[in-house]
């Protein structure tokens, strides 16, 4: 049995029955009362009637912060995404729009509970839109289809504060604990070779049953959605047919497509790190941090901070692994330059093509009196293995 109405078994008839009765103090502040909408939260947990409960509980939590909360303008103005038509089944579905989005303005704007609660809102009013599409359409609406646009995914996304923050403030843990099997569909359009990067960064905040349902397409992205979304309801610039009333084909009066964040909204000049390693680099001398990357299409991403005074960083590229050599030998890739660094910590990413030997290199050589103490963490990003692209 599917533990669906209409399709539950002489046990889940029970449990739910079981359950309506434990939750019965909380029904009336539940966005609906039906056997519909109780029987999502003991799917979501095979039928457990205590975790159901303290799932569904929780959530009415999550609602109450919500009611008190004013979105701040940053991020209505600037955090990219909307809701705008419906998919083949009555579905609303919902664009995130990556390429424009700026990771570090945002964490520099705004709080992490404050990027959580507008989420949250956009996810009520999916559920709103969902309730009014099940009650026009006379058939039970419960989930979602999401298009993410990844156009212009680039370095500035692998921005690690806004990558640990966004498993919670997407679609996501916060996502499958408050509203379970919410999201029908994901689909991936346009997306670059540092896709599975990005992907590998964020995929183990997903649950097994949802990786399922993200799906990465490939040129045949327009028609993959029109199979799934009707013309008359996919936005112009998505190969429909839908406008704003002005003829936008972006629909811009219901999908955010964000951009640059200007330091005037910012509440914070720099974000808290631990980091990993600490060297203090001799006047007149240099620190090399070689990495060697096996695979192609990784990534290399930093972050650091000098104690004192500014701080010579570059990178570059050598053929073997343990061979000291000058800056002047290497092939240089991000070319050197000194960085204020002891006034606000510096951070970066490098996209990685090809197999090789990578340097990070701190100069201090042009300093003649003063020794310098650099605090840095670097990492190397693998790409996701999954396959998860439609030919």
């Amino acid at each position: 049995m599917s533990g669906r109405v209409g399709d539950l078994s002489v046990k889940q008839a029970e449990a739910l029955a079981q359950f309506r009765e434990n939750v019965k103090d909380i029904l009336p502040q539940c966005p609906s009362q039906s056997d519909h909408f109780l029987l999502r939260w003991l799917r979501a947990r095979n039928f457990n009637l205590q975790k159901a409960e303290a799932m569904l509980r929780k959530r009415l939590i999550v609602l109450f912060t919500l009611d008190v909360y004013f979105c701040a303008q940053v991020i209505d103005k600037y955090l990219c995404g909307g809701m705008c038509g419906h998919d083949r089944e009555g579905s609303p579905v919902w664009y995130d729009v990556i390429g424009p989005l700026d990771p570090k303005g945002l964490m520099h704007s705004a709080s992490k509970q404050d990027l959580i609660k507008s989420k949250v809102r956009d996810r009520e009013i999916l559920q709103k839109e969902c309730d009014l599409q099940s009650e026009q359409l006379g058939r039970n609406i419960e989930s979602i289809t999401m298009v993410y646009d990844c156009e212009g995914l680039g370095m500035k996304h692998l921005y690690k504060p806004a990558i640990e923050t966004y498993g919670e403030v997407c679609v996501l843990t916060m996502f499958e604990d408050n509203y379970p099997e919410g999201l029908k569909r994901l689909f991936v359009i346009k997306a670059p070779k540092l896709f599975p990067v990005a992907y590998n960064l964020v995929k183990h905040f997903l649950s097994e049953d949802t990786r399922w349902k993200v799906v990465v397409l490939g040129s045949n992205w327009l028609e993959v959605l029109q199979k799934y979304i009707d013309p008359e309801e996919l936005p112009a610039y998505y190969g429909g047919k839908l406008t704003d009333p002005d003829g936008d084909p972006r629909c811009r009066t219901r999908i955010t497509f964000g951009s640059e964040i200007p330091k005037t909204y910012y509440v914070r000049d720099s974000i808290k790190v631990d980091y990993d390693q600490s060297v203090t680099i001799g006047r007149g001398s240099s620190h090399q941090v070689e990495y060697e990357l096996l695979a192609p299409n990784c990534a290399l991403r930093w972050q650091f901070t000098c104690d004192g005074a500014d701080i010579g960083f570059g990178v570059y590229e050598k053929t073997k692994m343990g061979e000291w050599m000058k800056a002047s030998e290497m092939k240089e890739i991000v070319p050197n330059q000194r960085y204020n660094a002891h006034l606000v910590p510096e951070d970066g990413s490098l996209a990685c093509p090809e197999p090789g030997v990578y340097v990070l290199r701190f100069d201090n050589t042009y300093s003649i009196f003063q020794s310098k103490t650099v605090s840095f963490t670097v990492e190397v990003l693998l790409p996701s293995q999954e396959s998860m692209y439609i030919n």
